[in-house]
């Protein structure tokens, strides 16, 4: 009988190292996971941050003078029309 006692207490000793071996393991883990994690909400609040400025510059007038219209829509739009440039 106390063999058997002895057997389980030194079962339940091992069982006891491995949880918290386990345990040490999850937490490296979790803070992996959540470092990795804020680098990936990092670098998407930067690429839509980029966006948004590419987005932003796009939508201003050219320094052209045309008024963010190009030469090109501009002789598409004649033809489209069938008016013939003066």
């Amino acid at each position: 009988m106390e063999r058997e006692n002895l057997n389980l207490c030194l079962e339940n000793l091992r069982l006891i190292h491995e949880n918290e071996r386990l345990r040490r393991k999850a937490k490296q883990l979790d803070q992996e996971c959540r470092a990795m994690l804020a680098e990936i909400r990092r670098k998407q609040q930067q690429q839509e941050e980029d966006a948004s400025a590419s987005t932003a510059s796009q939508g201003a007038p050219s320094s052209s003078g045309g008024g963010g219209h190009s030469a090109a829509a501009a002789d598409g739009n004649i033809k489209a029309s069938g008016k013939q440039p003066k």
